[in-house]
């Protein structure tokens, strides 16, 4: 555990204490612009930043909250309870860290922050010079960069080939045609989460055939990384799960620190490294990568940029969900992400700033829908906005191929030989995949045997293990059009006591309406995957009554279910066809019986 700081973020007098209406106060403290939020009861005060948990948005008052304790993000309208600190919108999700509040013996009060002293100080290290060459970024494709540290060289997320999220996520950029020579040759490679378009098993597959001993690191996220690594067939031998916040040392000159995410600590992570003193930040997706506390004017600094990334609102259907809205709604997140992004890069001040982490396309004939209305951010936007904010950043847009020399640009940012560009005929953009394979191996899970029986629904949700929560599914197998299949399944699973009733039941009750193409869907089940295949990889259409989201549910099909998937041979073992032969549909084709095992 690190060691703690206490640090008074804000003083109020006696006379602004007595000023404190009941209920929900902002204040701002006058000599660093920071806000704040005091919460007034009979009980005392609670206090916390005013700054949403999700991506650092400000909180507003709720005009809808009749009793003055709910304030609304301006961002996403998350809502947060400051009486109890709790999240409400979405529920069941995160809770907001407090501030310690001091009142004083003359009528005043503090607001004080206990936070972990920054663990990148510690053993802190001079700058020593760079020669020429000595330090050398190299941009490969989306999130994977080729660091040449000295005699090193630590590559990144190395997704190289196929597709990441089941299907639906291809690569935007043609990774230089040495890339997985590169990779098995590397001396380090860091993953920094569980998502396929960083943790690539098409790739690690090569690698393992390759090179299985190559020496992998990882942060110790709760969800380990590689929780999927015994069924994906891949073999692996060298996978270090190292401790946030603790320098690695790699050699004398070498070292890093894996750091986790305030939002997602679970399976979230981001990087420094330390060459000779000069430090290189990584943030990779994180939302709010080590809760908003990092190192400033590090050298070179790398992080996501485009949006995108989420089946919100890209794969939702009926309601407010037309064509035009979204295509609003996608507008105004991009411009928001620009913003903050740009803000976060501003604030911190790095040296050199690098924006990746973006480069995907769904490239897929069947998902056209989705890549002419999911448009993203540009990096050049986003490094244009960083220019007029801060002049004196220097902002790289990287080509597959482009290396940047850190030594020249360090020393002079005006150094056109400080960034080499691949050559003139280097081809930039893919503009071939090899669709059939990866959604050939994907469908054949249809055809498997579980499938012949209508029971494997209950056993599998049964597995899956979430339950007691007031929320009825329907589930519908459909075509690549998401036209549901005639010999498909269609059925619903009420949460609340984990049954498989015919129709929605009478009680007041939130009713969600997923459609899965079935090849994905059958996948996903078959192997126990996480439900981020079908719902970031744009593999299904959702519908939603009332249009709430429910992070309870979500939360748990995409990031806590079993780290074992279902035991189909012992399923296999007790079904039998006479057994399946109870199972009987609705006139509109839902699942009204499973077989009790």
């Amino acid at each position: 555990m690190n060691a703690q700081e206490t640090k008074v973020v804000l003083s109020l007098d006696a006379d602004a204490v007595d000023l404190l209406k009941e209920g929900v106060n902002f204040k701002k403290n006058p000599v660093d612009g920071h806000c704040y939020i005091i919460y007034k009861s009979k009980n005392g005060f609670k206090a916390c930043k005013n700054q949403c948990k999700h991506q650092g948005g400000l909180f507003i008052k709720d005009i809808e909250d009749l009793d003055g304790r709910t304030v609304k993000c301006t961002k996403h309208n998350w809502k947060l309870n400051v009486s109890t600190m709790k999240y409400v919108n979405p529920p069941d999700s995160f809770l907001q860290d407090e501030l310690e509040v001091e009142v004083l013996d003359n009528g005043g009060l503090q607001l004080v922050e206990l936070s972990p002293v920054d663990p990148w100080l510690a053993e802190p290290r001079e700058p020593l010079e760079l020669q020429e060459g000595e330090v050398k970024v190299t941009y490969i494709t989306h999130a994977c960069m080729e660091l040449q540290l000295g005699q090193k060289r630590f590559m990144f997320d190395p997704w190289l080939t196929g597709p990441a999220f089941a299907r639906g996520w291809w690569l935007l950029h043609e990774p230089p045609a040495d890339c997985m020579d590169r990779l098995c040759a590397a001396d380090l490679i860091y993953i920094s989460h569980m998502h396929s378009d960083h943790l690539s098993y098409p790739t690690l597959r090569i690698l393992s055939k390759r090179r299985p001993d190559a020496p992998i690191y990882v942060g110790e996220t709760s969800r380990p990384v590689f929780w999927y690594l015994e069924q994906s067939q891949v073999k692996l031998t060298n996978i270090n799960v190292v401790p946030f916040g603790v320098w690695q040392n790699i050699d004398e000159h070498l070292r890093f620190m894996i750091l986790m995410d305030g939002v997602h600590p679970e399976m979230d992570t981001c990087i420094i490294v330390d060459y000779k003193g000069h430090m290189i930040l990584n943030t990779v997706d994180c939302t709010r990568p080590n809760g908003g506390r990092l190192p400033q004017n590090v050298d070179l600094m790398m992080s996501d940029f485009a949006g995108g990334a989420s089946g919100f609102p890209m794969t939702f259907y009926g309601g407010k969900y037309s064509d035009s809205w979204k295509a609003e709604f996608i507008k105004t997140e991009r411009k928001k992400l620009l913003n903050y992004k740009s803000m976060l890069v501003k604030s911190l001040q790095p040296r050199i700033y690098c924006p990746f982490a973006g480069y995907f396309v769904e490239a897929h004939p069947s998902d056209k829908y989705i890549k002419d209305t999911n448009v993203k951010n540009h990096a050049e936007d986003l490094n244009a906005l960083i220019n007029k904010l801060a002049l004196d950043i220097k902002t790289w847009t990287p080509k597959p191929g482009a290396v940047l020399d850190l030594a020249l640009a360090l020393k002079d940012p005006t150094n056109s030989e400080a960034i080499t560009n691949p050559p003139a005929n280097t081809k930039i953009y893919k503009d071939s995949w090899e669709f059939e394979l990866y959604v050939d191996e994907l469908n054949s899970a249809i055809g498997c045997e579980i499938f012949k029986y209508h029971s494997w629904i209950q056993f599998y949700y049964t597995w899956a293990g979430f339950q007691k929560y007031n929320l009825v599914v329907r589930v519908i197998e459909t075509d690549d059009d998401f036209e549901p299949l005639t010999d498909g399944y269609d059925y619903l699973v009420d949460f609340l006591d984990l049954s498989f009733p015919s129709s929605r039941p009478d009680r007041e009750h939130s009713y969600l309406e997923i459609k899965n193409r079935v090849g994905v869907m059958r996948s996903v089940v078959l192997h126990g995957r996480l439900w981020d295949d079908l719902y970031i990889g744009f593999q299904n259409r959702i519908s939603r009554d009332p249009d709430i989201y429910h992070h309870k549910f979500w939360n748990h099909f995409q990031i806590e279910l079993p780290l074992c998937k279902p035991d189909w041979d012992q399923f296999l073992q007790q079904v039998t066809p006479i057994q399946d032969t109870e199972t009987a549909y609705d006139e509109s084709g839902i699942l009204s019986y499973c077989t009790v095992l």
